[in-house]
């Protein structure tokens, strides 16, 4: 069976940034800045962002584009007779589905959130009756249910069209959609009155707040949102790489769709601080800032309740373009294992995702006695946990390795495909710190992270 390809450069671009762009840039990535230090911990993101995350995934794209297939399949293309690298296809798809186990609850609340807004249910609340709402959609099982299964459905059903008139197409139309939304919503946070205040907290490093943090909680703080912000380990990069030809070389594209991603969660704070300032709220942290403070916001704000609606639009393309892209890598692993067609693959995993999301869905209601990670913790939390402390480190490092010792694929061979077509080219001269410090620093983000 011929291997399907991507339609465009552009749509592998925007296919891949879709992937890395999810709530974690929007919520996450302005609290963080906003809690280490503003500019400073913005400097450093940057630094690490070039330094950990772009090299690792170039090694990524460069085993699913010299093998053609996902990462169940990759590393047995790739590796020599009697090695055993292809068990991490295991962990990165066990990654891919355990990450989907939460990520389609929190994309149904962005849904939800939506449909709120856009039906006009915040007008009148108070701060009180905002965070009552938030609890209330929580403790209601049918309506979390309900809102997985749509996005569940609704992903399963773009990716069963197809590669290029399913997943790429709307994929496109997403991002492009939730570009000129975000840098709309910016332009008018920005010219609020008292906004402002909020850019300078934003933007300007503030050396006070390093001394109050110390320096090595905030180049950890930077080093972390770095490394999981292009959601790298799993094969959700490298399945995209095994849909593209050999005319561009891979750090360029690598280096395009990390500036992509950056620019997201970048313009994120610049819609969450000058809000939050304009109407003297503090940037809170975590979910609350979603689904409590900016509601809020939009209440006090003139036309709030379009501002509001097109954010949750926003919100849900974000969510929804990471979960086609590891839907699709998915599906492709069990056609890969299992010898499938695009249809069949599609409809037992519409039955395994829904039915492995239910552990989430309850674990705010039902089965809200359960707290593995102690008290006031959840099911999502400890999925969060195994996905973003362990397997996304993990898996990175196992593709760093295989990548650059002669133990694996090997630093030449992983440096021919990279290297290979148009653009910019990795220097030989990298080859002691991929090997050697490179390791280091991903095995300290796995130790910080279990610590």
């Amino acid at each position: 069976m011929e291997r399907e390809k991507l339609g465009s450069r552009m749509g592998f671009i925007l296919l891949s940034a879709g992937c890395a762009i999810g709530i974690g840039n929007v919520w996450r990535f302005p609290y963080v800045a906003g809690q280490y230090g503003g500019g400073v911990f913005v400097i450093f993101y940057l630094f690490f962002l070039i330094i950990m995350g772009v090299p690792v995934m170039t090694m990524e794209f460069a085993a699913g584009r010299a093998s053609r297939k996902s990462i169940i399949r990759s590393f047995h293309a790739l590796e020599k007779p009697g090695q055993k690298w292809h068990l991490h296809g295991y962990l990165g798809m066990a990654g891919n589905y355990i990450l989907m186990m939460f990520y389609t609850t929190v994309a149904g609340w962005m849904l939800y959130y939506f449909y709120l807004m856009l039906t006009g249910q915040f007008q009148g609340k108070n701060a009180g009756q905002t965070g009552e709402m938030f609890q209330e959609m929580l403790s209601s099982p049918q309506t979390l249910l309900v809102t997985m299964a749509i996005i569940v459905a609704a992903g399963i059903f773009v990716c069963s069209i197809g590669l290029q008139k399913g997943v790429e197409r709307i994929t496109k139309i997403m991002m492009t959609l939730l570009l000129v939304i975000i840098i709309v919503l910016a332009v008018h946070s920005i010219t609020l009155k008292g906004g402002m205040e909020g850019l300078e907290f934003y933007l300007l490093p503030d050396f006070q707040r390093i001394k109050d943090i110390s320096i090595w909680e905030i180049i950890t703080a930077a080093m972390n949102q770095a490394f999981f912000t292009l959601s790298l380990g799993i094969g959700a990069m490298g399945i995209f790489g095994s849909y593209i030809d050999k005319k561009r070389s891979l750090l360029g594209e690598s280096v395009n769709i990390a500036v992509l991603d950056t620019f997201v969660a970048f313009v994120s704070g610049l819609i969450i601080f000058p809000a939050c300032f304009a109407f003297n709220i503090s940037p809170d942290q975590g979910p609350g800032l979603i689904f409590i403070t900016l509601p809020n916001i939009f209440n006090k704000m003139a036309g709030g309740r379009i501002w509001g609606t097109l954010f949750f639009v926003f919100m849900t393309f974000a969510a929804f373009s990471t979960i086609l892209a590891v839907f699709e890598n998915i599906i492709s692993c069990c056609m890969d294992l299992f010898h499938w067609n695009r249809k069949k693959a599609c409809l037992v995993n519409l039955v395994a995702i829904t039915v492995l999301s239910l552990p989430c869905v309850f674990g705010y209601n039902i089965l809200s006695s359960f707290q593995p990670l102690g008290e006031g913790s959840t099911v999502l939390d400890l999925e969060d946990f195994i996905v973003s402390n362990i397997i996304l480190p993990v898996g990175s490092l196992c593709y760093l390795l295989f990548c650059v010792t002669r133990f694996g694929w090997g630093f030449d061979k992983y440096i021919e495909e990279a290297n290979t077509g148009e653009g910019l080219k990795i220097p030989h001269w990298i080859r002691f710190y991929v090997t050697y410090i490179l390791p280091v620093l991903i095995l300290l983000l796995i130790i910080k992270g279990l610590i």
